[in-house]
């Protein structure tokens, strides 16, 4: 078991998926670095939450759907603020 998550680099916090390693994990990180390349998004895989500070307060999501769409939409929710 791990975490996906994605931070914008100059904000607080991010959001995070539970999932597992393999290659389902693999293709969608890399679906997901073609999607926001050049945005200033950082996808990052951890192993507990807890041991990474740096990336606190953690949004957590249970559908990995859903998480997908929030990071594709990361830079453009931020735009519209």
């Amino acid at each position: 078991m791990c975490y996906l998550i994605a931070k914008e680099f100059d904000k607080q916090g991010c959001i995070a998926v539970k999932t597992r390693h393999g290659k389902e994990l693999s293709n969608m990180v890399n679906e997901l670095n073609r999607a926001v390349s050049g945005k200033g998004i950082q996808l990052v895989t951890i192993s507990r939450p807890s041991a990474y500070g740096e990336y606190e307060p953690y949004e957590m999501l249970d559908d990995i759907d859903v998480f997908k769409d929030r990071v594709k939409n990361l830079r453009n929710m931020t735009q519209r603020v």
